[in-house]
């Protein structure tokens, strides 16, 4: 069986230690994969399963193995990995030979070397749920305790994750909306310019920007942006 080289205390106290303003989705995506693989008794390969609506993907994997395995249930619409995100519960395949649910899938698991499974589910989000997948060489390769790291693992994990995409969220919808301040001081410095030279409202100084956006087939604000650059550089002339 193969030996952690990673205390499951430190692997949780490495992933308690990541700092979500450092680090991006995919990055403790991938950390959460590794840590898996050092620190679960058995563990040959790992691989994180994401799933949106009926549309899974593996989102961080450890090895080819792995994400072949996956991608094979995304394809066929079944398997360990997408039950254990549907239902958020832990499935063990204990032997590939002997696996009558998914038996078609065990066949490819065999011949691609992997002798047993286990996928736990992640409940990360309203809208995205998904799966921490452990492949081991031989069958049985993960007993009772072995498991129980997983599972330990697994609800760190899926908090730390839940957390990641929250930030991320977040941080994504703060610089849209510092862009969305950023175009609007633009726009309003265009209107100046226009008010000034045509001495019209700032409703015609909008209309002539959208003609213009639409004439050209660019965006507003880049049409803003064009005219407030020119003005500036005739006044440096």
């Amino acid at each position: 069986m193969t030996q952690p080289d990673l205390d499951p205390a430190d692997a949780l106290a490495e992933l308690g230690r990541t700092r979500l303003d450092e680090t991006s989705l995919d990055d403790m995506l991938r950390r959460i994969a590794d840590l898996a693989s050092r620190s679960v008794p058995g563990a040959r390969e790992v691989s994180v399963t994401l799933v949106r609506g009926r549309a899974g993907w593996t989102a961080a994997f450890t090895g080819v193995l792995a994400r072949h395995l996956d991608e094979w249930q995304y394809e066929q619409h079944r398997g360990p990995c997408l039950d254990a995100s549907a239902s958020g519960d832990t499935i063990s395949v204990p032997d590939m030979v002997a696996e009558q649910r998914w038996p078609t899938w065990a066949a490819v698991a065999r011949t691609a070397g992997a002798g047993s499974s286990l996928s736990i589910g992640l409940p990360i989000q309203e809208s995205v749920v998904g799966a921490l997948n452990v492949y081991g060489d031989s069958p049985n390769a993960f007993g009772p305790s072995a498991i129980a790291v997983a599972e330990g693992f697994a609800a760190y994990a899926a908090v730390a994750l839940a957390n990641a995409h929250l930030y991320n969220s977040a941080a994504t919808l703060a610089e849209q909306m510092r862009e969305a301040m950023r175009s609007r001081a633009v726009i309003e410095q265009a209107k100046g310019i226009i008010m000034g030279d045509r001495r019209c409202s700032p409703e015609e100084a909008f209309a002539l920007l959208s003609k213009i956006s639409q004439d050209t087939n660019r965006k507003v604000h880049d049409v803003a942006e064009a005219l407030v650059a020119r003005a500036v550089r005739s006044t440096r002339v």
